[in-house]
């Protein structure tokens, strides 16, 4: 992994945040904030509450306009851009709690998400061909879903209507998928499994997660950002920020 360096130009990354803020009311949620994502890399931002993490990625998605900074995706800069388009530029992003369709089967709901769907038009034009149907199976089958293709989102387990709102992103091709808390009231099987997705995601994609779970962070992070009063308190390997007296002083150690 490249290591984070200010005066690396943004071309050398997939995703460059640099001297992000955001105030409200007065107050900083997030202060001068910088990280690099490169590609294929499975970032996880950890941090106790009240860091402004889930703040960030409402940033880096155009939920919140920020008050000062850049974040550059490839050669866009997303602070100028509206939540859709920054969404077409492709960037998706997973609230903690799953929003699927659950009146709907699994294979309807990926179905509903693909590309081509998208907009009145493009959803009164679309037609289940060949290339719908062999799409909506290649990620049912990345996600553990492929035998419940016909199974009502409503009576899936939580831990497979996380894994099927994974899939309802990864059907518009993403490069840079942003998970909150994804593994939140998973069973210890459902983490081991959702740890093989991520790593499978990011053979096409690169990934940002917020996590609190630290057993499963060390599963799954390349590098680690460890946030704190809306700062990047520490940043590195999950060993790297494990042993830092700073991070066992704000986080770890509570």
């Amino acid at each position: 992994m490249q290591q984070t360096n200010p005066a690396s130009t943004s071309k050398d990354f997939l995703l460059s945040v640099e001297g992000l803020t955001v105030s409200f009311d007065g107050f900083k949620a997030v202060n001068d904030l910088s990280f690099y994502v490169d590609e294929n890399e499975i970032r996880v931002i950890i941090g106790p509450n009240g860091a402004g993490k889930t703040t960030v990625l409402d940033l880096i998605c155009g939920r919140t306009k920020a008050t000062a900074g850049s974040i550059r995706f490839r050669d866009k800069e997303l602070t100028r851009m509206r939540e859709h388009e920054i969404v077409h530029a492709g960037v998706g992003r997973k609230f903690q709690n799953p929003s699927i369709y659950e009146d709907l089967t699994v294979f309807e709901n990926l179905e509903l998400s693909f590309p081509r769907g998208r907009g009145v038009f493009g959803a009164l034009a679309f037609k289940r061909d060949a290339e719908v149907v062999s799409r909506v199976e290649e990620i049912a089958e990345m996600i553990f879903l492929k035998n419940q293709l016909k199974t009502e989102a409503a009576i899936l387990s939580h831990g497979q209507k996380q894994w099927l709102e994974i899939g309802m992103l990864l059907i518009q091709s993403p490069e840079l998928l942003m998970l909150d808390e994804p593994v939140a009231g998973m069973s210890v099987s459902e983490r081991v499994k959702t740890a093989e997705l991520l790593h499978r995601i990011i053979q096409d994609h690169s990934v940002i997660v917020i996590e609190h779970d630290m057993k499963f962070v060390q599963d799954i992070a390349h590098r680690v950002t460890v946030m704190h009063q809306g700062k990047v308190l520490s940043e590195g390997s999950m060993d790297h920020v494990q042993h830092d007296p700073k991070v066992i002083e704000v986080y770890l150690g509570h």
